[in-house]
């Protein structure tokens, strides 16, 4: 039976995917090169090759003589990826702030922005404003074209399903359409999702998970949450809700979603209202409202013994939090991420040493190191991926002078 058109242009995608996949931050390869990198033949290499040059994803070097890609003495046709022909952004919107990194078809930052951003109580015409603000800023640090953005990926902390639309009750997101707001004003292709999962792609991508394929990566700073990958494969379940957490206001010694930093600081407040003597009322000031949990990571770094029984008790908490979900989920890694991840390497030795007691397949656990830019690191790893699977219709020579601008 002959192959059908869609399948034939579907494997045709599939192989160019592969292609930039193989060349991008390669540098110059040949024919025989891309053969071995992609397992592809001759023919449908040079073909792929052909049309992404045309397309603007490939230039092609002169012919040069000794560069071992040869037939009876015929030079060999050299290609390298142009990794500036485009860009994409990466966003995260939390609860106080929005960072924004503009990055280029190799993943490699050229700016990264972050401004203050009121979520309550401000009109949704406000919110677009800032994130244009953002965006437009970000642009020109990195000295990039509106124009040449193919992809903007945002991340938000509410459950997005696979048609990329918020799932969610909250009055915040039915009144905060991001997608339709910043296609609107700049023509760009927006895509949306959580912001735990894009944590799971950072990690995968440049963090401590970079090879492993069954990994939870928990965004763990004032609230818990989780990004799910199972053999590489990130899961989003049937409306975008795998890796939420709910299920911890029912588990005993949990009862709710607060993470770490919020426990942290709660706990050192009560420390004081019970007048203990601990070295955190001098970090406050003699004012507990003015604990914060970096205080009193501080005061245990420094050998108090209230701030360490603190975190002890932060730690077997968030090994019942890890015990949970490792026996539903059996991964390899769970990563902790997020704002609080810089201090949580404190709480590893004990969390580890606990996680026995929950689950009978206790993964590994690990402090990322990726720090609080790690959602819109994700994002802009997300928006790689559209434009990778989708380089035969999202391409450089698509813009130029006449495409979108910033308004």
């Amino acid at each position: 039976m002959s192959e059908t058109a869609p399948s034939t242009q579907l494997v045709r995608r599939i192989n160019a995917r592969a292609m930039l996949q193989a060349m991008r931050g390669a540098g110059v390869l040949t024919g025989t090169e891309l053969m071995a990198a992609t397992g592809l033949s001759r023919a449908t290499v040079i073909s792929i090759c052909d049309e992404l040059v045309r397309l603007g994803w490939l230039r092609e070097l002169e012919n040069q003589r000794g560069a071992g890609d040869y037939v009876k003495g015929r030079p060999a046709r050299r290609f390298v990826f142009d990794d500036r022909s485009a860009h994409v952004l990466g966003i995260d919107i939390g609860a106080h702030k929005i960072t924004a990194i503009v990055a280029d078809m190799a993943g490699a930052a050229r700016s990264q922005v972050t401004l203050p951003f009121r979520a309550d109580n401000v009109p949704a015409d406000e919110r677009a404003d800032v994130l244009d603000r953002i965006a437009a800023q970000a642009l020109q640090d990195a000295e990039v074209d509106a124009g040449t953005v193919l992809a903007v990926s945002v991340g938000v902390a509410a459950p997005v399903g696979r048609d990329g639309d918020v799932l969610t009750a909250q009055e915040f997101w039915r009144s905060f359409d991001v997608r339709r707001i910043v296609a609107e004003r700049h023509s760009w292709q927006v895509l949306l999702e959580n912001d735990a999962n894009l944590a799971a792609l950072a990690e995968r991508w440049r963090g401590a998970a970079q090879g492993i394929d069954h990994l939870v990566v928990m965004l763990a700073g004032d609230r818990l949450g989780s990004g799910v990958l199972e053999s590489g494969r990130l899961l989003h379940g049937q409306h975008g809700g795998f890796g939420e957490l709910g299920f911890l206001d029912h588990l005993d010694g949990v009862g709710d979603t607060h993470g770490i930093a919020h426990y942290v600081a709660l706990w050192g407040r009560e420390a004081l209202d019970g007048g203990t003597k601990t070295s955190l009322r001098a970090r406050c000031g003699g004012d507990g409202r003015r604990l914060t949990a970096e205080a009193v990571f501080a005061a245990a770094a420094e050998g108090d013994a209230v701030a360490r029984g603190i975190l002890d008790r932060v730690a077997h908490r968030m090994a019942r939090v890890i015990g949970s979900l490792s026996t539903v989920v059996n991964p390899e890694l769970v990563v902790i991420a997020g704002a609080v991840a810089e201090s949580a390497g404190a709480l590893i030795d004990a969390i580890e040493r606990d996680l026995p007691e929950f689950t009978h397949t206790p993964p590994r656990v690990v402090a990322s190191s990726l720090g609080e830019g790690i959602v819109s690191l994700g994002a802009v790893r997300h928006a790689l991926d559209y434009v990778e699977e989708n380089a035969l219709d999202v391409y450089p020579a698509s813009l130029g002078a006449a495409g979108p601008k910033l308004s």
